[in-house]
């Protein structure tokens, strides 16, 4: 599913990217049921449409058309306090003022419908996001103070997967789903500021789009109405973006043109339960693994030759999480969830990426407006950690910046979901 995904330029293109309040920069907001209770069961509950972006052949469950649309808001804060540039022996070190945000808020739309063709199959369309961030460090330069230019400026990334998928029903209880995904992705990096004694210089200037393709599989065991489970595997393939490319050459300090820059993204595999206890009661739970270590280095290419743009070498990570759904009466659905999210940050610390484990508290309620339609609303409070980061500017040469960063965010979703 490399999208762009988790897009391509979210990550490649990021110097310094802010936490989209996943691991890595992945941006849970696919759904408001799903914020509403941290994404426990998303890949089996198929309460809405929403269930195509986890696991396609839960569309099996489904016997007539279904329509779901919704927004998200995502407002992520990354703080970054203590921060000093270190330049070396007999240089005064610069200390910098506390940034209160140098993220910024995201509106994120999506749009799914699933059709069934007959008792055997059905076929789903989906629109939505997986990645995206906007992040600017630029005020550690305020009140004319020097900043490391390959390490403060600005980043903004926008990625928007189209997935088409088809599920097949095999039996009463197993069923079966693939689909292929369409990430397109565009993002802007800048990067400027002092280098050796050079006061102003820019070393990255990037804007750049493109497309990605993935794929996902998924298989569902439905034990009676009241038991299931889903396992997906979402593929993501090294996405490349081409447009401006520039990068500083240190050797003659000018700005050296590329033609493509390259992203490994990572595969991600999902399962989930859910559990109708009582007829008001249903528990459900997600263990999700994410294959960031794929996510080593974003690279440069010019011809035959390839440079590191920056190096991550990130470790894979888990995202567990378990929910519960009440049907209060008739009218009204609540739901509720708490979620573990883990770091990938290994051994290569970056203030552009300050990551740190989060913990996840959902809440959500479903309004039944007749017997086909509801809307959703589903809010979560995402909180990460005060993490202690020093990062090597031009490797070591020039320096390093050092910083406590701690992050955070609030998913506010509204969702429209029809049966007909």
């Amino acid at each position: 599913m490399k999208m762009f995904n988790k897009t391509l330029l979210a990550s490649a293109v990021t110097l310094l990217s802010a936490q989209t309040m996943a691991a890595g920069f992945q941006l849970n907001s696919q759904s408001a049921t799903g914020i509403g209770r941290a994404f426990a069961g998303d890949a089996v509950i198929a309460d809405n449409a929403s269930v195509l972006a986890r696991n396609p052949s839960a569309m099996a469950m489904f016997d007539e058309k279904a329509l779901s649309v919704g927004l998200t808001y995502a407002d992520v804060t990354v703080e970054v306090s203590d921060a000093n540039w270190n330049r070396g022996a007999n240089i005064p070190v610069v200390n910098y003022d506390h940034i209160d945000n140098a993220a910024e808020a995201k509106v994120i739309p999506n749009a799914f419908y699933i059709q069934p063709i007959n008792d055997t199959f059905a076929f789903g369309l989906a629109v939505f996001s997986n990645y995206g961030t906007g992040t600017d460090t630029s005020d550690l330069g305020l009140s004319g103070k020097p900043v490391p230019g390959d390490l403060v400026g600005k980043t903004e990334v926008t990625t928007v997967n189209f997935n088409a998928s088809i599920s097949a029903r095999i039996n009463e209880h197993w069923s079966i789903g693939a689909g292929i995904d369409v990430i397109r992705g565009e993002g802007v990096l800048t990067r400027d500021g002092q280098i050796a004694v050079f006061p102003d210089v820019q070393t990255v200037d990037v804007e750049a789009d493109g497309f990605g393709f993935g794929g996902i599989v998924g298989v569902t065991y439905e034990v009676n109405d009241n038991h299931r489970f889903g396992l997906s595997y979402r593929f993501s393939p090294d996405m490349k973006v081409e447009g401006t490319l520039k990068k500083l050459n240190p050797a003659n300090f000018a700005m050296a043109d590329y033609d493509e820059l390259t992203v490994p993204m990572a595969d991600i595999a999902q399962f989930a339960g859910f559990h109708q206890l009582t007829e008001q009661f249903a528990l459900s739970y997600t263990a999700q693994w994410t294959e960031w270590s794929n996510f080593d280095s974003v690279d440069l290419h010019s011809g035959s030759d390839t440079e590191i743009l920056k190096e991550y070498g990130w470790k894979n990570s888990w995202f567990f999480s378990v929910g519960g759904t009440y049907t209060l009466n008739q009218d009204w659905t609540l739901r509720a969830g708490y979620a573990f999210d883990q770091g990938v940050v290994a051994d290569i610390q970056s203030i552009s990426i300050p990551d740190s484990d989060r913990q996840w508290l959902a809440v959500g309620a479903t309004y039944n407006l007749s017997k086909t339609s509801t809307v959703d609303v589903g809010f979560a409070h995402v909180m990460g950690e005060e993490t202690q980061v020093t990062e090597k500017s031009l490797g070591g040469l020039n320096g390093t910046l050092s910083a406590v960063t701690n992050t955070g965010a609030n998913y506010f979703s509204v969702q429209y979901s029809q049966r007909f």
